[in-house]
């Protein structure tokens, strides 16, 4: 089965509810079904993502009303479940703790603010249809990059877990600081935390469609009110807001801007991998069309929808996905069915909230940090791919001790010079006849021909500046090293489909070069666009036309007769 990727689509009318219709009655109740256990499990968990972001618990609440409900309509995703986001949370947390005071009004409306930014940065990435960028960043490096966001939201949660006050802004600050308060902590803080986070992992491994977190919550609560944990030394969540939220721009000023357009930029960048990559897995599965620029217009709405609603950055959360998926949701139906849950809890059920224990949301937290350490990732990757696995190690380590946002540009940078390394250093082969005289591929060796007086190469990428000399160098060395001498050189070129300016120029050279040692170059396979591109530079000239061959084949017959002439 296969995606129908749609990276260009073509003009056509602006259509909404693509993650809707058409509407298949079948599954109608099915979709409501898996919105309700959305809700279940998603409570808990974007309640406890205030608990990174520094924002009131409300906030978490917000995420899954207005931004899920416009992401089902401007959205083409039919599964990409979008509210509060580990990842960017961590980045906003990490971004906006040195500009104001944390829980503030003033932080608040700086959270709106990255928000409304991070809309701006989609909507331009929407327009110039640059959501292939998220290619760039490489599953490697996002491994790394999320597994460094689970450690530090772990350890950013074991002063939560002690209910004592963090002592730091950094994790070795943190974990010095729990170390240095365990002996002060409340016993009763560490029994819940140890209570929650047993219930998690005890629902997960023996019934993992059951929401653990929701009822640790539901029994924590209740236990709060029945004993008055207040008056124990627990630290509870306190009066949470109840009523839709209010709509309108966040009280900032234009110099505030400059402070947190980077911030915005960090969380811009993992919208579109994370999103992208969760979208695409999904319509791969079920053999849907997916779009990403349309789904970016969506996310550009949800997270205006954000800003604008007093809450924080919104993304497609895999996690959330999966749990629609696995509850069997088949469209934006369970989304809407979650935003009416969701809507019933912050409009008749605060009151109860305000009972919960914080330990309870610093343990779903730590929970949730450490399933985003994906050592099965990391492990798969060593076994592998040896280089990567160090980039991925410096990306988590980066993130750990520096910051999440310088961790993300790390992240872009690796995954570019990834990219760039593979191609400067590019596979190439030596034509070999092999069994059946059927022709074969191997790795270049100093004195291999193909045949007495041939040498057939392959080279494996696009000809840039950068694998330019390579490929020179290459190619000379082989021709200086071949016994008997070569006569002709076959260049295999399927492969080769642009070549730029300054390697136009090296393979003149490189013919210049050959045709002293009288040896003359030939091409085959070459694509019609880069012959085009060789025509413009003058090379069919200097090579000669009747030296450009579409088959291999046909090349090796002209290399016979002239052999045998």
């Amino acid at each position: 089965m296969s995606v129908k990727t749609t990276p260009h689509p073509v003009k056509k009318r602006f259509r909404l509810f693509q993650g809707i219709l058409p509407l298949r009655p079948s599954t109608i109740s099915n979709d409501m079904i898996a919105g309700i256990v959305l809700a279940a499990l998603g409570i808990p968990e974007v309640m406890g993502y205030t608990k990174i972001t520094g924002t009131p618990i409300a906030t978490g609440l917000y995420t899954l009303i207005l931004p899920a409900l416009v992401f089902a309509v401007f959205g083409s995703s039919r599964h990409l479940v979008v509210a509060a986001d580990s990842a960017t949370a961590a980045i906003l947390a990490a971004g906006l703790s040195g500009l104001a005071p944390l829980g503030s009004s003033q932080y608040l409306a700086l959270a709106e603010l990255v928000a409304i930014l991070v809309a701006g940065l989609l909507l331009v990435a929407r327009l110039f249809r640059l959501g292939f960028l998220a290619d760039f960043l490489s599953r490697t490096v996002l491994i790394g990059f999320l597994t460094g966001v689970g450690i530090q939201v772990a350890i950013a949660q074991l002063a939560g877990l002690l209910d004592i006050k963090s002592g730091g802004s950094n994790p070795i600050q943190q974990i010095i600081s729990a170390i240095a308060g365990l002996p002060h902590a409340n016993p009763l803080a560490i029994a819940i935390s140890v209570a929650v986070l047993m219930t998690i992992k005890l629902f997960e491994r023996f019934l993992p469609k059951f929401p653990g977190a929701l009822l640790a919550v539901v029994v924590a609560i209740i236990t709060s009110w029945m004993f008055n944990f207040a008056s124990r030394g627990i630290t509870v969540v306190g009066t949470v807001p109840s009523g839709l939220p209010s709509f309108g721009l966040p009280t900032v000023s234009l110099s505030e801007i400059p402070q947190v357009l980077g911030i915005a930029f960090s969380c811009c960048i993992v919208i579109i991998a994370q999103s992208a990559a969760t979208s695409r897995a999904y319509a791969f599965r079920y053999g849907e069309s997916f779009q990403e620029n349309v789904d970016l217009e969506g996310l550009a709405v949800a997270n205006l929808a954000a800003g604008l609603t007093g809450t924080f950055v919104v993304n497609g959360s895999p996690t959330k996905t999966e749990i629609v998926d696995t509850a069997g949701g088949r469209s934006q139906i369970a989304q809407l069915s979650t935003v009416v849950v969701v809507l019933i809890v912050i409009l008749f059920l605060t009151q109860p909230i305000s009972y919960l224990p914080n330990a309870v949301l610093a343990a779903i937290v730590f929970s949730i940090g450490l399933k985003l350490i994906d050592i099965k990732g990391m492990l798969a990757i060593f076994k592998t791919h040896l280089e990567e696995f160090y980039l991925a190690v410096i990306t988590a380590a980066t993130v750990v001790f520096v910051g999440v946002k310088e961790g993300i540009v790390l992240a872009i940078m690796l995954s570019l010079i990834l990219h760039v390394r593979h191609s400067y250093r590019p596979h190439s082969a030596i034509i070999i006849p092999g069994e059946n005289k059927f022709w074969q591929p191997i790795p270049v060796q100093m004195g291999t021909v193909s045949a007495p007086g041939l040498i057939i190469y392959r080279f494996s990428r696009d000809l840039f500046y950068a694998n330019a000399s390579f490929f020179s160098e290459e190619i000379q060395s082989l021709v200086k090293n071949a016994l008997p001498p070569v006569q002709w050189f076959i260049l295999e070129a399927r492969a080769i489909t642009q070549i730029d300016y300054s390697a136009s120029q090296t393979v003149c050279d490189v013919v210049k070069e050959l045709s002293i040692q009288n040896v003359t170059f030939v091409v085959s396979g070459l694509s019609p666009e880069v012959k085009a591109q060789f025509d413009r530079d003058g090379l069919t000239d200097l090579i000669s036309a009747n030296r450009f061959f579409y088959h291999l084949e046909d090349a090796l017959a002209a290399f016979h007769e002239v052999i045998h002439d």
